[in-house]
Formats: C-alpha cells, structure tokens, sequence
C-alpha cells in the first residue's frame, strides 16, 4: 500500500471510529441501539429477509452474473420499507450507510461483475428540497464495495416529474418517457453498469434510465436496488435483459 492510500485508509478509520462514538449504530427501521454489524434489531430484521434466503421462487436477484435485469436486497415490507421511508423521507442521509451495506451484500451475493455504479438522478429541484439524492448516497457505497467506477453524474433528468408515488403503473411509465439523458456518453460507452435505486414500484423510472444509458452506447444494463414492490419485480424479470453491445 502506498503512503497516500495508507494515509486515507487512517482517515477514514479514524472518521468512522468517531462516527461511532458520537452515534452509536442504531436500528435501522427503529432506532433502537444494536451491534456495530448488524443493521436492523433483532424484532426488525424478522421482516426484513432478504431474497437470498427465500425459496428459489422468489430470489430474484440469484442470476445476474447470467444476465438477469434485476438484483433486489428483499422485498419492500416491514422494517426494510420503514428504513427506506426514513432514509428518503425523513431527512436521514445516515441511514445510506447500513442500507449501502445491504445492498452492497445483494450485489456480492448475485456474482454482480460491472465497470460503472450509476444512481438514479433526482431533478435539481427535487434535490433542494431533499437535500441529498437517497440513490447516489446508496450507489457510494456499492462502488466503493465492488471494483467498479462511481458515476454520481452520468445520468441526468431533463424534465421535472411528478412524484412516481402517486401515480398509477401507466401514468407512471408516460411521466418518466424521456426525462433522462446521458450526459457524456464517452464515459458510459462500452461499461457494463449498474443502475442504483432504492426502491422498483413498477420499474418505470429505471426502464426509462436504462433506455437512455443504453442509448448512449452502455454495453449492458443491471438495475440494483434494496427492495421490489411485487409489481416492480415482476415488469423487470419479464424484460429483456441487455445484450452486450459492440
């Protein structure tokens, strides 16, 4: 190891020791106080399993290394869902750090091998309001798990959208058509990525940025995100996943 890695390898030891002792880990999906490993408390983390230890059926993320579009921590439920509420909705950026994990380990998990970790971009106006963008602070954190490069800027939104939240599956896949573009396509071209969300509902808002990377010369495409709603899981196995281009 080099002097300067060594040097950053000490900072960020150092940072995360006095993280950890000016806040002590805490439950994701409650607060309650827990190990410095885990991420939910004993009661939480009973709802929130993950794909990786459900039946066969229903792991949808066991087969990205053989293509499949989409790898999902577990489904959206329980405290799973109640951590991504506060992490999104509750000004609790902290949270990107035990989330990340979980995602992180979905990733491994799946044999996910990618050049580039891009996040779902939020609209700058959104961005003010929430102070930070929930995906990118996710896709930080797998980036800096996996060998891969970290995007945060790739990807773009065009058009301010409603919130997806609100709408119906149509609605939905009408309000997000062509809202986001590559910004230098040279920096996506030939890389197989990894399209980092929190959340699939109905999967419109990560077709859309797929379309656009893909657009742009991406090689492949695999969407990685905490959690699927049923919906959201079942539009992403059935499309196509993404040939390799040349």
């Amino acid at each position: 190891m080099s002097p300067s890695h060594a040097l950053v390898a000490a900072v960020r030891f150092l940072a995360a020791a006095a993280a950890r002792a000016l806040s002590p880990p805490s439950c994701a999906g409650c607060d309650a106080l827990i190990a410095d490993a885990a991420v939910f408390c004993s009661d939480c983390a009973r709802t929130a399993v993950p794909y990786a230890e459900r039946p066969a059926r229903e792991a949808v993320g066991s087969s990205a290394a053989a293509g499949a579009a989409l790898v999902a921590f577990a489904p959206f439920g329980g405290s799973l869902a109640e951590g991504i509420r506060r992490f999104k909705y509750g000004d609790r950026p902290d949270l990107a750090r035990p989330l990340g994990r979980l995602l992180l380990g979905a990733a491994r998990e799946a044999g996910m091998s990618v050049d580039l970790v891009v996040p779902v971009p939020l609209h700058p106006r959104r961005l003010a309001e929430r102070g930070y963008n929930q995906a990118a602070l996710l896709a930080a954190h797998v980036a800096d798990g996996l060998p891969a490069s970290l995007a945060p800027r790739a990807l773009c939104r065009v058009r301010s959208t409603a919130q997806q939240a609100q709408l119906s599956r149509d609605l939905r896949l009408q309000n997000v058509a062509g809202a986001f573009r590559v910004r230098a396509p040279e920096r996506v071209q030939r890389r197989r990525v990894a399209l980092v969300d929190d959340v699939a509902t109905t999967g419109a808002t990560l077709a859309a940025c797929r379309e656009a990377l893909l657009g742009a010369g991406a090689a492949s495409v695999t969407y990685l995100v905490l959690a699927t709603a049923e919906s959201g899981a079942d539009e992403l196995r059935s499309s196509p996943p993404s040939a390799p281009r040349t």
